[in-house]
């Protein structure tokens, strides 16, 4: 199957309010151009799920600047001002994780569980509202499950079936993110035939993505 499609033709996936996880770590491995095609489409109401919030005029700061964030899903926000302002302001609903945390809350969606424990967060913030369990004396946090209506991943290499081939330090959320998304769409740098990715280079198969747009 080949899974090679227009941006035009992912723009018909993106509705107000619908919840988006975005790869990327300090928009390094972001899908630029899928981002600016949520822009384009000018959908609003969107949750975001992200490790961070981008930095100004790139990655997920494009859609902080557009006012089109209603609740944001992070772990590092320092280097966008934006999000500080918006926050104090109450222009958006911020929901500010640990980053081993948010990563094992995708992890769970993708993989179906109803969610894990862990001590990060004890005692502080993080616990309020949360269930607390105490296993051997150690007091742990119950976390649940995150989960997305729209992946949008970057990658370096994709085959027209969806697998893919992430470069160093860009792979990040990406994998991850893709396995906890009803419709999963990559931004690759490069495209190829089926059949010229090493099966033992694959970083992501083909059955997690649903589209792929030329980056």
């Amino acid at each position: 199957m080949n899974k090679v499609i227009s941006i035009e033709k992912f723009s018909e996936y993106l509705i107000d309010g619908i919840t988006l996880m975005i790869g990327g770590f300090m928009a390094v491995g972001t899908p630029e151009k899928l981002i600016d095609a949520v822009l384009a489409k000018g959908v609003k109401d969107l949750t975001v799920v992200c490790n961070d919030a981008g930095v100004p005029g790139k990655g997920s700061g494009k859609l902080l600047a557009a006012g089109v964030i209603k609740k944001y899903y992070a772990s590092h926000v320092g280097l966008n001002p934006e999000f500080g302002r918006q926050m104090s302001a109450g222009l958006i609903e911020a929901v500010l994780v640990p980053q081993g945390t948010l990563a094992e809350r995708i992890r769970a969606g993708g993989s179906g569980l109803g969610g894990f424990l862990t001590p990060a967060g004890v005692g502080t913030l993080v616990e309020e509202g949360k269930q607390k369990i105490t296993i051997n004396g150690k007091d742990y946090l119950l976390e649940l499950p995150l989960k997305g209506d729209v992946a949008l991943v970057k990658a370096h290499r994709a085959d027209k079936a969806g697998n893919l081939v992430f470069r160093k330090s860009a792979r990040n959320f990406n994998p991850l993110i893709a396995t906890a998304c009803k419709y999963v769409i990559v931004e690759a740098e490069h495209i190829e035939d089926i059949g010229t990715i090493d099966p033992d280079q694959v970083m992501l198969p083909g059955i997690f993505v649903d589209a792929i747009v030329q980056g």
